[in-house]
């Protein structure tokens, strides 16, 4: 259980970090809700944690400038005296042939995916240095680690987390710090709603399991990562892809 801890999780007033903010509230966390997109969502997002007896409180904030993370981070700390676990989980797509996609949206999706997440940690790891414990979460894709035609921008900002989170690791491992990644597959969210029924027909044939996940399980793989029982792991990157990429 979470009792006690302040975490953060960026882009969460939907989808998967919407998920991700409920489960880690749900075991006693106090949660901050970035966005950077709709206030009525995050609020919505936060009165649902409240409603079931948790804390959470909500911040905006564009992940992808530095000095507006600075301040964030430092917000958050002055306003809970500590921070305990972040979980990177905004995130942009700009899809496009690689031939076609402007310099705009290629350096759009690094900014936000990837950028961002260094931001974050950049300043949280200060905190957690001094506290000699924490725990970051880096949520990354299975287009980071096997690609996806048509997201090169995307692909890259989801790899270079992965590499992100490995040399993080290595550096904040001696205070008691873990840093590692999740690689979702195909999950139940606003992202593949959109996509046409062939598509999804198509992405479902290329899953051992058959079926789309569930944004509640990636929480609960995060929620794994944040707890005190995840203390021996770090620098990994655990897959809830219903196994795509083996």
């Amino acid at each position: 259980m979470l009792e006690g801890k302040t975490a953060i999780v960026t882009g969460a007033s939907r989808g998967i970090g919407k998920a991700i903010a409920q489960k880690l509230a749900s075991q006693g966390a106090a949660v901050v809700i970035n966005y950077n997109g709709s206030e009525e969502k995050a609020q919505e997002a936060q009165r649902e944690i409240q409603e079931k007896g948790g804390t959470a409180s909500i911040y905006r904030c564009n992940v992808a400038d530095y000095a507006q993370c600075e301040k964030f981070i430092q917000d958050v700390i002055q306003e809970y005296g500590s921070l305990d676990i972040l979980v990177n989980n905004a995130g942009i797509t700009k899809d496009g042939l690689l031939m076609k996609m402007t310099e705009e949206d290629f350096d759009k999706v690094i900014a936000t995916n990837l950028k961002g997440a260094f931001n974050t940690i950049r300043f949280a790891s200060r905190q957690m240095l001094k506290q000699r414990s924490g725990r970051i979460i880096n949520m990354s894709s299975v287009s980071g680690v096997a690609g996806n035609a048509g997201q090169a921008n995307y692909a890259a900002s989801k790899a270079g987390l992965i590499g992100l989170t490995k040399a993080a690791a290595r550096e904040l491992a001696s205070r008691g710090v873990t840093v590692n990644a999740i690689a979702p597959g195909f999950i139940e969210t606003d992202m593949t709603d959109v996509l046409g029924v062939k598509v999804k027909e198509a992405a479902v044939a290329q899953i051992p399991l058959g079926r789309f996940g569930k944004p509640e399980q990636v929480a609960a793989a995060a929620a794994f990562l944040a707890s005190e029982e995840a203390g021996y792991i770090t620098g990994q990157t655990l897959h809830v892809d219903g196994g795509m990429v083996m």
